[in-house]
C-alpha cells in the first residue's frame, strides 16, 4: 500500500491537486442536507464523505512515510 499512499501524496501536493481536494471536501464533508433529506440521500452523502476521508488518510500516510 505504501506506493499508493506516496502516489496520493504526490498527486494532491500540487496546487491543482490541493484545489481538487478542496472542491471534493466542499461538496461532501462540508455539505449538509436539510431535514427533508431522504435516507438514500443521506447514505449517498455519507459514502462520499467516507471516500474523501479515505483519500485524506492516504495522503497523510504518503507524506509521513
Amino acid at each position: 500500500m505504501k506506493e499508493v499512499e506516496k502516489n496520493y501524496a504526490r498527486t494532491f501536493n500540487t496546487p491543482t491537486g490541493a484545489a481538487v481536494l478542496d472542491h471534493l471536501r466542499s461538496i461532501t464533508i462540508e455539505r449538509f442536507l436539510g431535514a427533508d433529506a431522504t435516507e438514500a440521500g443521506l447514505r449517498t452523502l455519507e459514502a462520499q464523505r467516507a471516500l474523501v476521508h479515505q483519500m485524506e488518510a492516504l495522503i497523510k500516510r504518503g507524506k509521513e512515510g
